[in-house]
C-alpha cells in the first residue's frame, strides 16, 4: 500500500484529492492549520489516515511535525503541498501582503526544503507543489499572491534540476490551476471553474504520470499560452 502526506488537506483541492487517494487504498497523512476538520475527515475516512495540526508559518517546529509523519509511515511514496492563502490587494495593505509571504513563500519554501532532503535521503519520493496559474505573470489586483505563486513555481523546478543533476529518483511536478471552485478563487468575471472533484481527479492522473507540470483544468493551457505571449500594456488593462 502506497503511503502520501497532504500538506493542507482540510479544504478545497487537498482535501479533494485526500478523499481520492484514500478511495483509491493509499495510506494517508493530513495536516493543517483546523484540526476540528482534520477530525471530521478523520471520521469520514474510518481507516487508512493520520491527521496532524500544522500551520506552516509556525517556521521553527515545521520540521518537527514533518519528521513526526514521516517516523509514523517509516516510508512516504508522495507528498502533496496544498497550502496557501489568496488575497486580492491592489491597495497593497502590507497586512495581507505580510500573510501571504509568510504562508506562500516562508512556509512553502520551508516545507518544499524538508521534503526533498527526506526523499533524498530515503532514495526515493513524488513532490507536488499546487502553485497556480497565477505564476506565470504579475497581476495587479494579488501582487504577493502572484508573485508568490511564481516563487514556488520556479523553487519546484530549481529542485527538479538539483534531482536531475545528482541523478536521485524523485519527480517533481508542479500543478497550475485556474479558477477552482474554492475560497481560493477570488474576484469579479471567474470562467472556466472547475469543480473540486474534476480538478482532484485530473491532479491525479499526473501524479500516476508522474508530470512535470500540469495546467488543471486542461484548457488552461490554452490561456497558460496566452499569458507567456501577452505584452505587459495587455496585462495592464485586464
Amino acid at each position: 500500500m502506497k503511503k502520501a502526506i497532504i500538506i493542507g488537506g482540510t479544504s478545497g483541492i487537498g482535501r479533494g484529492l485526500a478523499e481520492l487517494l484514500i478511495e483509491h487504498d493509499w495510506t494517508v497523512a493530513i495536516t493543517g492549520r483546523r484540526i476540528e476538520l482534520l477530525n471530521e475527515i478523520k471520521e469520514n475516512a474510518k481507516n487508512n489516515i493520520l491527521i496532524q495540526k500544522h500551520d506552516i508559518t509556525e517556521i521553527n517546529n515545521s520540521d518537527e511535525k514533518m519528521e513526526s509523519l514521516f517516523s509514523k509511515l517509516k516510508v512516504v511514496d508522495l507528498v502533496i503541498v496544498s497550502s496557501g492563502v489568496s488575497e486580492l490587494n491592489q491597495e497593497l495593505n502590507w497586512e495581507i501582503e505580510n500573510k501571504l509571504i509568510e504562508t506562500n513563500v516562508n512556509g512553502i519554501a520551508k516545507v518544499y526544503e524538508f521534503i526533498f532532503s527526506k526523499f533524498k535521503k530515503q532514495g526515493h519520493g513524488h513532490l507536488v507543489g499546487i502553485s497556480s496559474i497565477a505564476s506565470l505573470r504579475g497581476n495587479r489586483h494579488a501582487p504577493s499572491y502572484s508573485a508568490s505563486k511564481a516563487f514556488q513555481a520556479n523553487y519546484l523546478e530549481a529542485l527538479r534540476c538539483i534531482a536531475k543533476n545528482e541523478k536521485l529518483a524523485i519527480t517533481i511536478t508542479d500543478v497550475q490551476p485556474g479558477f477552482i471552485d474554492t475560497p481560493m478563487a477570488k474576484g469579479e468575471g471567474l470562467f472556466w471553474v472547475a469543480s473540486v472533484k474534476k480538478a482532484s481527479h485530473q491532479i491525479y492522473s499526473a501524479i500516476l504520470k508522474k508530470k512535470r507540470k500540469v495546467y488543471i483544468t486542461k484548457r488552461w493551457r490554452v490561456i497558460a499560452w496566452g499569458m507567456k505571449i501577452a505584452p505587459s500594456w495587455v496585462l495592464e488593462k485586464i
